[in-house]
């Protein structure tokens, strides 16, 4: 069997760092590759040697298949890991890694090809006797099919983006007078995000828990399910917050999912790592959704509860080993939750806020992992997905794993961007979590903001009280670069803080950076491109009017009036740049 000596990571941030540390337990030479936006970045530093890929715009240098396998080439790796999203999903850069000769660790390209078209899926899936969402399995070409569908099944309706992923290129509508918008939105998003503006149209599913299957295939004819996991708690489509087991799974219902997923694996002649994506209604159905073909952000949680490095498994499988366990080998324990920190303002709809961390010190203690991409001083940057780190636990059960995770929140210090830290601590402590309920309505609920709010505001004081008492012996910590004899190296310097330094920063966290706007002002609240300007001078507009969609980390943002008025000085067009704070127009009052 071919063992990897060296293997190229295509990816960024905390994906990388945890492929990399696997790689390194197996011996193997890691090798990164950043864009010039992430000159310097941690996965560029944990790596055996980095390599820059920053040809174009920083946002498209993760997408370069061609320059990624140059650099492979040049830096004669045996394999490549794509970690998830960019790359990891593309058959054409699949084939593309193998026809180079090199071993691409992830599911065959047929395989990738096969689920990432949604309506192939659908196909493959039903034909197999996997059961699937009411809906089309075939493209659906206008706003008219959608309506006729609609009248067919019934509303509501959920259009998605047949190449999509990621909670990206879906729109929901209720009835018929909503079809053409939503039609044209996840046509345009599937263009954007996926260069594929198909898009097929479901039956949308109302209340029902997003749960996952866990799958391992190797080359030998065994496939294996890993337990199931939660991920109902989301915003946008987008999870927040991830767990295994799922609080409304039992016994006979996983042993149900397993062979559903097992089956889907075998139809799609899979191998490596993947997911099974289906919704659970609350009268107990299970239903196919799509399959990722890649490793899943919440992955963590399956290995905390079977013990299994999910990274390890990949490669392995990709070096033509077998597995080297059974299905009955595989015996769930505890309970894992996992929840994503985010540089994101809850109380401005959870919008990306990128910016510079200036502080960063992560919580430990027993069943506590972080796994991370950064270090203070480093910036989160608008030009990709807003996950500062992941918080995960383990624990016996549900409510002990729950209360470790409250206390694992409270001890994570970030201070810079807005953070995730105190919606988590807050919604932990709701009782349709504590309950294990689905929290629908209440995610996004400004009761849920303001508790938010209430949390990060507590987390600050706290930690404002841990730095004053540190304050007496501050250190300051610099490093230096020297040479001796020739040979480079990092000295790390500590020195005590001059007297006015806590001075300084006391003052500056009370700053209101949000104070001196103009009245009568709309500015941008995020770093972004102007996707479209929904309004013109002169035109009247109410409370709630969409004035612009923003795209920021890869997400779109409506940009709303909040407060009825006529739009006076637009100062944006399409396609245009958006600093934080930017004018945007000025929304002069009626009359």
């Amino acid at each position: 069997m071919p063992t990897f000596s060296r293997v190229l990571v295509a990816n960024r941030g905390e994906i990388a760092v945890r492929i990399f540390r696997t790689l390194r337990e197996l011996g193997i030479e890691a090798v990164a590759v950043y864009s010039d936006a992430d000159r310097g970045a941690l996965h560029t530093r944990v790596a055996d040697e980095a390599f820059r890929i920053g040809r174009g715009p920083a946002e498209e240098s993760y997408l370069r298949g061609d320059v990624i396998i140059d650099t492979a080439l040049r830096a004669g790796v045996s394999a490549i890991h794509p970690g998830y999203g960019f790359l990891a999903e593309n058959a054409p850069f699949a084939r593309a890694v193998e026809a180079a000769g090199i071993t691409w660790i992830g599911p065959p390209a047929s395989a990738i090809e096969l689920m990432g078209s949604k309506t192939e899926a659908r196909t493959a899936m039903k034909a197999a006797g996997v059961p699937i969402i009411p809906g089309a399995t075939e493209p659906v070409r206008t706003s008219a099919a959608v309506v006729e569908l609609g009248a067919d099944i019934g509303y509501p309706l959920i259009i998605k983006a047949a190449a999509g992923g990621g909670g990206k290129g879906m729109e929901i509508v209720t009835d018929p007078t909503g079809v053409v918008q939503a039609f044209e939105a996840a046509q345009r998003q599937g263009l954007r995000y996926f260069a594929d503006d198909t898009v097929y149209v479901e039956r949308y599913l109302e209340e029902p828990r997003h749960v996952e299957a866990q799958i391992l295939a190797d080359g030998h004819g065994t496939v294996l399910f890993l337990g199931e996991r939660d991920c109902t708690i989301q915003r946008r489509h987008q999870k927040l917050i991830e767990e295994t087991p799922s609080p409304a799974v039992d016994d006979a219902l996983r042993a149900r999912i397993g062979e559903i997923a097992v089956n889907a694996a075998r139809a799609a002649g899979y191998r490596s790592a993947g997911t099974i994506e289906g919704l659970l209604t609350r009268d107990g159905e299970y239903f196919f959704m799509e399959m990722n073909t890649r490793i899943q952000v919440e992955h963590t949680v399956t290995e905390l509860v079977t013990g299994l490095d999910l990274i390890r498994e990949q490669i392995l499988i990709a070096q033509g080993e077998p597995l080297s366990l059974r299905q009955e080998d595989v015996i769930l324990r505890g309970h894992a939750i996992e929840c994503r920190i985010n540089a994101e303002d809850v109380g401005k709809g959870f919008l990306p806020a990128p910016g510079l961390i200036t502080e960063y010190e992560e919580p430990s203690g027993p069943g506590v992992r972080v796994d991370s991409g950064v270090r203070a001083g480093d910036e989160i940057s608008g030009l990709y997905d807003p996950m500062i780190a992941k918080l995960i636990v383990h624990d016996t059960n549900r409510e002990t794993a729950r209360r470790r995770m409250l206390r694992a929140l409270a001890e994570f210090r970030i201070s810079g961007p807005p953070t995730l830290l105190g919606f988590h601590a807050a919604l932990l402590t709701e009782p349709c979590f504590v309950d294990g309920g689905t929290c629908h309505g209440h995610v996004e609920s400004q009761e849920l903001a303001q508790r938010a709010n209430e949390m990060t505001e507590t987390f600050t004081h706290q930690a404002t009280n841990v730095q004053r008492a540190s304050d007496r012996v501050a250190l300051r910590e610099r490093v230096v670069s020297v040479e001796v004899e020739g040979r480079a190296f990092d000295v790390r310097v500590h020195s005590t803080e001059p007297p006015w330094a806590s001075l300084a920063r006391r003052r500056r966290d009370r700053r209101d950076v949000g104070a001196g706007s103009a009245s009568g002002a709309v500015v941008s609240p995020m770093q972004g491109i102007v996707l479209s300007v929904a309004v013109a001078d002169g035109d009247a507009i109410e409370t709630g009017g969409v004035i612009c969609v923003i795209e920021a980390m890869k997400m779109e943002n409506e940009i709303t009036a909040q407060h009825p008025g006529i739009v006076r000085s637009i100062a944006i067009a399409p396609g245009q740049s958006l600093s934080n704070g930017q004018l945007i127009c000025l929304l002069a009052g009626e009359g």
